[in-house]
């Protein structure tokens, strides 16, 4: 901290010339003081913005000088200036060359990763031979710091990878001593593994042991790299995936939590070949106190963790089954944090915890935030849909929060009464007079929506449906798209229950909906009614009157291939924003589940050859009776490379103790049908659930012609 207090001196605008002049200046700099302060003063410049290009030819003489401190100034400043100065960055060529055979490690690895980021020609090529060095050097951390340089040159420049055999270099340092160059190696096979068409990344059972091994001697990102690299092992036997299972549990323990969430993924991963029902259980059993122990970490730690939660107990509910106590909000939590732990809350909640889980989403409820108070009493009647013992306390919990005459939340428990409605009909009827008694307080669409629904359907209980309904119709051409719909609707509805009542109220609505209404969406479902009415009164009473689909908390389920896959995601952008990443990064893969006779049946389904291959379809879902029998491919020879068969033969690689392990299945070619990145075929569920959309009756084709009837014919 000292010194930085000191270095604030530096961050002044200076002229070039000036600091030209400081750099040749020929006084007896003892220690190399001077030069260290004119450097810094030019680094600091460049940081602010100022242009020091100008100075490229005088800061490449100081690469001459053997002082540590400064030649990281001038590296950072060729990395800086390298691309603007293409032309001058041959003349530090030379330089660079020395700095490779120096004594000094720290200095060898800081001019191969120097020489790796400056993108210049000249500059590739002068790295191919010093890399080659450096992958072999004596010293650790220089071999850790050419692996990675390896990925870099492999983004500029990949036919120079390919060309002199770097990968297999790459593949070699697997077997390294040193845990660290292990990591970096794994790492960098993993970036290209992920950038490349025709390069594939794949362990076998002797390599992923041996990466297991050297977690305990790695950093904190050192084991996330190995971690996520076991995704590309494919266990081709219930006891490899067991083994390995259990020797990953242990990293549930570590203090970080990118190592904890990448080991959930990797045991999740296994799960799914693992046939034994009680190993799983045991598994899940020892996830659950790891998770909970990230939420006493920091806000931004916590929304991670828990959107990474609710992703795994969709897919494995016995994980925190017992644990709903720990996602109460707390008061200090920010929103976002309390918006998560809203939605694990309602996944969590069974019989067993819906008393406590119910007075919790109550308190809740009353929240000044209006965000989470909405949330909250959604998900009070998504409660009342998913535990039908709970409903009866979950209307009164509704009822007691309508009695608060607070806005907003009169409106959202009116939305989700309607649901209720639907789930249990003829059950809790007697409330509707509660909600008629709040008309005048709605002012959005989606309660309006949700109340006319709620009057249409008990227009022959509702005295003065037919009234209600007038004092909505006032408004008709000025209401939204799904008010005009579900207006529509419950006229046509109230007509049909109580032909006097409606006889006024039917015409208007019709001819509105036909005649001025632009959206073709309730138009068409005027014409639709119309000419029902018109022609078969019978039919439009077994159309409009017809039971509806019982709602239920299954369509509130991700599906299953979408959540199976953003779980080979997990510790990523994928698990937070609960997409594939390929939808919001250019070039990304999406990740599928590989094939392998102990994969779980229903999983094998959509699985692929490789993690980042399309699945290929199988039997019976491939065939359609549409299609030509020659048309479908036909099954793959089992030495395909790149499928799964057996792939050519590599290397071996010398492991710690000197014997020699086999690395067949360690890198393989691609399928060269290749992936396609653009899309994702699944889209995301939104917060709605059961029931349908205001608008779900329109949608037709072509707009029907005007009936030749008369609307005084229709009602005769």
């Amino acid at each position: 901290m000292a010194d930085s207090g000191k270095d604030a001196k530096f961050f002044q605008r200076g002229k070039v010339q000036e600091l030209r002049a400081d750099l040749q200046a020929d006084k007896k700099d003892k220690g190399w003081v001077k030069k260290k302060s004119v450097l810094k003063k030019i680094i600091a410049n460049a940081t602010m913005g100022n242009d020091m290009s100008g100075l490229f030819g005088d800061v490449v003489m100081c690469m001459n000088i053997q002082v540590l401190e400064i030649k990281k100034m001038v590296y950072l400043y060729l990395i800086n200036y390298g691309k603007a100065k293409p032309d001058l960055v041959p003349n530090a060529i030379p330089g660079f060359l020395s700095d490779c055979n120096d004594r000094n490690p720290l200095i060898r690895a800081l001019a191969i990763r120097t020489m790796s980021y400056i993108q210049v020609p000249a500059v590739i090529s002068a790295l191919i031979d010093p890399l080659r060095h450096s992958l072999k050097d004596g010293d650790p951390y220089v071999r850790k710091t050419a692996a990675i340089c390896v990925a870099k040159l492999y983004m500029h420049d990949r036919r120079i990878v390919d060309k002199h055999g770097f990968i297999s270099m790459l593949r070699d340092l697997l077997a390294d001593a040193n845990p660290t160059v292990v990591a970096n190696a794994v790492a960098a096979l993993t970036e290209i593994s992920e950038r490349s068409d025709n390069i594939q990344l794949k362990l076998n059972l002797t390599i992923a042991s041996k990466l297991v091994s050297a977690l305990n001697e790695c950093s904190e990102w050192g084991q996330t790299y190995i971690l996520e690299s076991l995704m590309f092992f494919v266990p081709n036997d219930f006891a490899d995936a067991e083994i390995l299972a259990e020797r990953i549990a242990v990293r549930l323990q570590h203090a970080n939590s990118a190592v904890v969430l990448t080991s959930t993924k990797v045991i999740l991963y296994l799960m799914n070949y693992i046939a034994s029902s009680e190993f799983k259980e045991a598994l899940c059993r020892k996830l659950s106190p790891p998770l909970v122990t990230l939420l006493s970490s920091g806000p931004e730690v916590q929304y991670v963790a828990l959107r990474n939660i609710l992703l795994v107990i969709q897919r494995r509910p016995i994980v925190l089954q017992n644990e709903v106590k720990v996602f109460f909000c707390k008061y200090n939590d920010p929103i976002y944090v309390k918006m998560a732990k809203l939605e694990i809350i309602y996944r969590l909640a069974s019989e067993r915890n819906v008393e406590q889980v119910l007075a919790e989403l109550k308190e809740y409820a009353s929240e000044v935030d209006v965000d989470f108070a909405r949330k909250a009493v959604r998900s009070i009647g998504r409660l009342a849909i998913k535990i039908e013992a709970a409903a009866d306390r979950c209307i009164s919990a509704l009822l007691s929060l309508i009695q608060t005459k607070v806005n907003y939340v009169v409106q959202e428990a009116i939305v989700v009464i309607k649901d209720i409605f639907r789930k249990y009909p003829n059950r809790y009827e007697s409330i509707i007079a509660t909600l008629c008694e709040n008309l005048d307080s709605l002012d959005e669409p989606e309660a309006k929506a949700a109340m006319i629904w709620i009057i249409g359907q008990y227009a022959d209980r509702i005295e003065n449906s037919d009234e209600l309904l007038e004092d909505f119709l006032y408004s008709f051409l000025e209401e939204p798209v799904e008010v005009q719909l579900s207006l529509l609707t419950a006229t046509v509805k109230l007509f049909l229950k109580r032909p006097t009542a409606g006889a006024e109220l039917v015409p208007k609505v019709l001819k509105w909906a036909t005649e001025e209404v632009e959206n073709p969406d309730c138009r068409d479902r005027g014409f639709m009614y119309w000419r029902l009415l018109s022609t078969d009164p019978e039919a439009a009473r077994e159309v409009v009157l017809a039971n509806k689909p019982p709602i239920s908390t299954e369509t509130d389920r991700m599906d299953r291939t979408l959540l199976d896959q953003l779980l080979l995601h997990g510790a990523s952008l994928a698990s937070i924003f609960h997409r594939q990443p390929q939808t919001f990064i250019r070039n990304a893969k999406a990740r599928y589940m590989p094939d392998s006779p102990a994969l779980d049946e229903t999983a094998r389904k959509n699985a692929s050859s490789h993690l980042y291959s399309k699945p290929i379809p199988k039997g019976p879902y491939v065939a359609s009776s549409t299609v030509p029998r020659g048309n479908l491919r036909e099954p793959l020879n089992e030495n395909e490379p790149g499928l799964g068969g057996a792939p050519p033969s590599v290397s071996g690689i010398h492991s710690r103790n000197g014997d020699e392990a086999s690395t067949t299945s360690a890198l393989v070619g691609a399928d060269q049908n290749g992936d396609d990145p653009d899309g994702d075929p699944y889209a995301m569920l939104g917060d709605d659930f059961g029931g349908f959309g205001a608008s779900s009756g329109g949608g037709y084709a072509t707009d029907a012609p005007k009936p030749k009837g008369d609307i005084d014919d229709l009602l005769s």
